[in-house]
């Protein structure tokens, strides 16, 4: 299937590894023109962007200097790829809302909610311009608020309702907004021996490996299985192309059958 994406521009967030990297590969084997930021520059990402951008998203500073640098690079931006988000686990607090501290929250927000907001707000002049696509990768978390360190299901919430809003805002004169909710991935956050999967595990007093193995049936993944960067990508890929020209404020969940609501 022909995407039209050949020649296209795109901004991706959080591109060093993981979905991003996924995402700027995939946009990239398309024909697009991608700019990716992260606050650590990998050699992959540079394989595959047109320029990477080395910025601290959870700052207004850091979202202008990115989207200042990708129109300098660009001459416009089409596709805003908003993946930037989670957090270092190790600085985060397992447990309910009394466990964790202002700080967390504050943190949580700031990286997951209003970096992107900061981000998104940049980019816009261009992306109205251009009659361009937003894709901002949010969580099942947004939907499951018990769930993951306090802070975290809450920002995402507030994000998916951040991309509503744009949506029907800036919907009817061209400009498409959706969000894509992932459950569990297998990139560093779960897989990584410093990630918060092994922060999970340990917390349970099960080996990192058992409880990976573990994790579809505890978790009731209807496939059996996690989910792969490159699948999330994917899906990522399709709505920023013309083939979903007619797809606006939706958030579409790959999850696997992790969410058993209709």
């Amino acid at each position: 299937m022909d995407l039209g994406l050949n020649g296209k521009t795109a901004v991706v967030t959080g591109a060093s590894r993981g979905i991003g990297l996924a995402i700027a590969e995939e946009l990239a084997a398309e024909g697009v023109r991608v700019v990716g930021a992260a606050r650590t520059i990998t050699p992959e990402l540079e394989k595959v962007a047109v320029a990477a951008v080395s910025a601290d998203l959870s700052t207004a500073e850091g979202a202008r200097t990115l989207v200042d640098a990708a129109l300098a690079e660009l001459g416009g931006i089409d596709i805003l790829i908003n993946n930037v988000g989670g957090g270092d686990a190790a600085g985060l607090k397992l447990g309910g809302v009394l466990d964790a501290d202002l700080e967390q929250w504050r943190y949580l927000f700031d990286l997951n909610l209003f970096g992107v907001v900061a981000t998104t707000r940049a980019a816009l002049p261009s992306l109205i311009e251009r009659r361009g696509a937003i894709i901002t990768v949010s969580s099942i978390n947004s939907r499951l608020p018990a769930v993951g360190p306090a802070g975290y299901s809450e920002a995402k919430a507030a994000l998916t309702s951040f991309s509503k809003r744009l949506s029907e805002e800036f919907g009817p004169g061209g400009l498409r907004v959706n969000t894509v909710s992932p459950g569990v991935v297998g990139t560093r956050i779960w897989r990584g021996e410093d990630g918060l999967g092994a922060k999970i595990a340990e917390a349970n007093g099960a080996p990192h490996d058992q409880f990976l193995a573990a994790l579809p049936e505890q978790f009731g993944i209807a496939s059996g299985r996690i989910s792969e960067p490159e699948e999330v990508a994917a899906l990522v890929t399709f709505l920023a192309s013309g083939r979903a020209a007619n797809i606006h404020g939706a958030d579409y969940v790959i999850d696997g059958g992790t969410l058993k609501t209709m």
